[in-house]
């Protein structure tokens, strides 16, 4: 594939040269088109050594092969990494000052732009208008993540981490339908833990590797994503609000909140069926004989809740469930498809070796009224893919 990385004015420009070192090492053809500003960070020559191609930001340079208009043209897909809020007005209002810009306006390929720049910028009504009107022509805008600026300021404007910026370009490039675009969705990853003390909990084996590649999917084909995040040691998904949370209750309050005006709710989360009736505020010694009974009590069913609530109230139109087995899969799928009250429920079965902590998947999609969907065994993107698919078709 060929591909257009598009480097604007930030101090973000630096790590650019990752993400075009994963779209090189993956086999695709770079080409580089810094502004101006941009060779400030870094220079044309880390540029080119890196792409294996000429590096300018002029409409002047080797005029006879017309670069203002072929690079666009002939682009797979076009990526601004950082893209400055200036970037972002220029290509909202269509103006052509440089190779950068005029390439944009004539990429007849998809447009990912990968946002940088310090929150106040970011939030300020111009470059919000001008973020949404991309969006409407159909560019994939990226929101920034939250973290670290330059000097000691802290908030959203940070340049998402470059393999998450590579993820959702390898998302766009496999063509999939913008088909979530202004939708609102949460989705939950991660498996819950109950403590115990304040060393100790009960937990699971689950990665949250699946739950990430659904933000990261939704992510990709438009939609505004809350990914609620428990015990994850992922890298945040770009374009994705995270929220970190420890417990079931946690999971709880945080998937109610975010999905009061959500359309899509995906509970790919591994709750913890039960917690410790009591927490011990010291760490339990051990000691001669058998230790001490831990009682269990029920933890909320966050799932259950959520479709019991909609019956009462408004709330997201589609509810999509995870139902990790070990034996009797279908069966027990299909009565908890039932029972919860949801509109999908992904059924997988769990063991050594099998969904838990693995980049690999399959499952089967109970549709509540409809025939099941076998997804056969692959990368935990198809999967995703497949989910928000049926998701789309509900929606529409």
């Amino acid at each position: 594939m060929r591909v257009v990385l598009g480097v604007s004015g930030g101090i973000a420009a630096y790590k650019a040269c990752e993400l075009l070192r994963l779209f090189t090492e993956s086999g695709h053809e770079v080409r580089v088109v810094p502004t101006r500003e941009a060779l400030k960070f870094v220079g044309a020559p880390t540029w080119a050594a890196l792409s294996g191609h000429p590096v300018s930001p002029e409409v002047w340079d080797d005029v006879h092969e017309v670069p203002h208009v072929r690079i666009g043209k002939s682009a797979d897909l076009v990526v601004v990494a950082p893209a400055t809020a200036d970037v972002l007005a220029k290509a909202a209002h269509g103006l052509a000052g440089d190779l950068l810009t005029n390439t944009l306006l004539t990429a007849t390929c998809p447009v990912v732009f990968a946002p940088a720049m310090h929150t106040e910028m970011w939030q300020h009504p111009a470059t919000r208008a001008n973020v949404a009107t991309l969006r409407e022509r159909g560019a994939v805008v990226i929101d920034p993540a939250v973290g670290r600026l330059t000097g000691a300021d802290t908030g959203p404007g940070r340049l998402p981490d470059p393999a998450e910026i590579f993820q959702v370009c390898l998302r766009v490039l496999r063509g999939r339908p913008r088909d979530l675009a202004g939708r609102k969705v949460v989705v939950s990853a991660g498996g819950t833990r109950e403590a115990i003390d304040p060393v100790r909990y009960i937990g699971n084996r689950s990665s949250g590797l699946q739950g990430y590649a659904l933000a990261r999917t939704a992510a990709a084909r438009g939609a505004e994503v809350t990914l609620v995040a428990a015990n994850v040691t992922l890298p945040d998904p770009a374009g994705a609000k995270v929220a970190r949370v420890e417990s079931a209750a946690e999971l709880r309050d945080a998937v109610l909140a975010a999905s009061a005006d959500a359309d899509v709710v995906v509970m790919a989360a591994a709750v913890a069926d039960f917690r410790p009736a009591t927490r011990h505020d010291a760490k339990i010694k051990k000691t001669d004989g058998e230790p001490e009974a831990i009682h269990l009590v029920k933890n909320p069913d966050i799932l259950a809740e959520l479709g019991e609530r909609r019956r009462h109230e408004p709330g997201p139109r589609v509810i999509v469930g995870f139902a990790a087995e070990t034996h009797d899969v279908l069966a027990n799928g299909q009565a908890k498809l039932a029972r919860k009250g949801c509109d999908l429920l992904v059924v997988n079965q769990v063991g050594e070796g099998l969904a838990f902590g693995t980049p690999d998947n399959a499952a089967t999609v109970l549709v509540a009224g409809g025939e099941p969907v076998e997804v056969p065994f692959g990368p935990k993107e198809d999967l995703a893919d497949a989910i928000w698919d049926l998701v789309a078709v509900r929606l529409s």
